[in-house]
């Protein structure tokens, strides 16, 4: 059971920390954000780069579901390993809302498709930012302690998007 499933509160901002403050939506964020970095160049247009990272996460997240019902369902029947394998994992497709939005509006205007990919990803890091300002909140730590966090691991997570982009 991860950190966002134990959560005990209630309301928006509860479900805001189970869906974002979990690992898979950590994760799906900086997969997400090297798949946008990977299929975009010269001759790709937003809409494209939309298609074809959105389609790609979709099929980690099915993955992922996969693996949490196999490794679960001998223990706890298939519907309900099932159902624990979306929770657990519906993270990933939350956390490229943001960035979906912004390649959305770069595909329904005329803004150029390296501006909507820089913008999406500057989406991501700042997401990720959050999610690292609200873990150390999480834990108690004061402010400064807490933007120290969110700017480390708004870092670590875009390098581990240039890293992930350099060996694919």
């Amino acid at each position: 059971m991860t950190n966002a499933t134990r959560s005990d509160e209630t309301g928006l901002r509860g479900w805001l920390r189970r869906v974002f403050g979990g690992p898979s939506a950590v994760y799906g964020l900086i997969l997400y954000s090297a798949l946008i970095a990977g299929v975009s160049d010269e001759s790709t247009d937003s809409l494209e780069v939309l298609i074809v990272s959105l389609f790609s996460l979709i099929i980690f997240f099915i993955a992922h579901v996969f693996a949490h019902t196999l490794s679960d369902h001998g223990e706890h029947g298939f519907w309900h390993a099932l159902e624990g394998g979306v929770r657990e994992s519906a993270g990933m497709l939350y956390a490229a809302i943001p960035s979906t939005i912004v390649l959305i509006a770069g595909a329904t205007t005329r803004m150029d498709a390296d501006d909507s990919v820089g913008l999406a990803l500057l989406v991501a890091t700042i997401v990720l930012g959050v999610l690292g300002y609200s873990a150390y909140e999480r834990r108690g730590a004061g402010h400064v302690v807490r933007i120290i966090g969110a700017v480390g691991t708004a870092i670590l997570g875009l390098a581990i998007m240039i890293l992930n982009y350099a060996v694919h």
